[in-house]
């Protein structure tokens, strides 16, 4: 099983424009990022994507691995699916460009799925990992999960999920931490299939998988990645080197 690590590096960020290319401690972002992902020691290869040359470029000149993207993508599968379609792999995990403090344990977790996966039940991987704060729960920047007894995806959303008309019964709020693992044709399929009402109106790429009938696996973690998505996120980054 030949699995590969795909970093999807967009130039253009709405809150911190140009973000992947901030110095971190002497090295972009990005690179810190790339070099992390070679470090875990969990992939056979490792590939930026981006449609920029600039990062493209600093990739490349660092002795990397880069692949520049040649169509405009709405989402991060569209930009690994075409990034990959050419490629001889069997898993893709989609690592994020702005997490330059790579945890390897989560990572593991959804690689650890396929090659448990003896009968090809599933499509992706994913993570999810329990909130209690009712602030966090209501926050729709936190996009909520539902599952079967399996721990395969029903449902993802920004609104709370399930309703609590009922208290005390139980429930446990799932957060859903944005690390997958894709089989290479569940990408491929993705990417020639048309956007539907559910993910237009919830603005989740995840809900164009199960609107097709693909199955999400998720598995809990505590993992908490430190993102960098504002000025004062790259600050306190810099702290921690």
């Amino acid at each position: 099983m030949k699995i590969i690590a795909v970093i999807p590096a967009r130039y253009a960020s709405t809150r911190f424009p140009a973000k992947l290319m901030q110095d971190l401690g002497g090295k972009t972002v990005i690179l810190r990022t790339y070099q992390a992902a070679i470090l875990t020691n969990l992939f056979d290869d490792v590939f930026v994507v981006t449609d920029s040359d600039l990062i493209y470029n600093e990739i490349v000149s660092n002795g990397g691995k880069a692949i520049m993207s040649v169509k405009e993508h709405e989402s991060g599968s569209d930009r690994i699916a075409e990034a990959v379609a050419n490629l001889d792999v069997d898993i893709v995990v989609n690592v994020q460009g702005d997490e330059p403090f790579i945890d390897a344990e989560p990572l593991k977790k959804v690689i650890e799925v396929f090659k448990n996966d003896w009968d090809n039940k599933v499509d992706l991987a994913s993570l999810m990992r329990q909130i209690t704060n009712e602030e966090d729960i209501n926050n729709s920047n936190n996009v909520k999960v539902v599952t079967d007894q399996n721990n395969f995806a029903l449902y993802f959303s920004r609104s709370v999920i399930p309703f609590p008309r009922e208290k005390n019964v139980g429930v446990r709020y799932m957060q859903h931490i944005g690390i997958y693992a894709f089989r290479k044709q569940a990408l491929l399929d993705f990417y020639s299939l048309p956007m539907m009402a559910l993910e237009a109106s919830e603005k989740l790429e995840q809900l164009r998988y199960l609107e097709f009938g693909k199955r999400i696996k998720m598995v809990e973690t505590s993992h908490v990645g430190i993102g960098i998505d504002t000025f004062e996120d790259l600050e306190k980054a810099r702290k921690m080197l």
